[in-house]
């Protein structure tokens, strides 16, 4: 075996080096932590496609809420946003959600 002039094994271990740097940055430096960041409550209109059907006034109503709206197999999803907690579903349900809940 033929040994490798120590000046070209210094570039070569700089220029790994710097590849590596580079490699990570790009992984890591897009802004975006890779821990997640607490949730913020939005306005009820900032859910996407979901639409809010219900406003509980306490943590006991918004369960019996939601028991209720389990049981006659619609998805939803309690959120707690600015103007404080909401039950929301998808748009196809939500005439047959509004209906249960009325039922109660």
């Amino acid at each position: 075996m033929t040994a490798v002039h120590p000046l070209l094994a210094l570039l070569i271990g700089l220029g790994l080096t710097g590849v590596l740097v580079l490699l990570l940055r790009w992984t890591y430096g897009r802004g975006r932590s890779l821990v997640a960041r607490r949730p913020r409550a939005g306005n009820p209109d900032e859910y996407g496609l979901l639409v809010s059907v219900a406003s509980p006034t306490d943590p006991d109503d918004a369960l019996r809420m939601s028991a209720l709206l389990t049981a006659e197999g619609v998805r939803h999803t309690l959120v707690e946003t600015s103007a404080g907690p909401r039950l929301m579903v998808w748009p196809d349900d939500s005439a047959k959600a509004r209906q249960a809940l009325d039922r109660r």
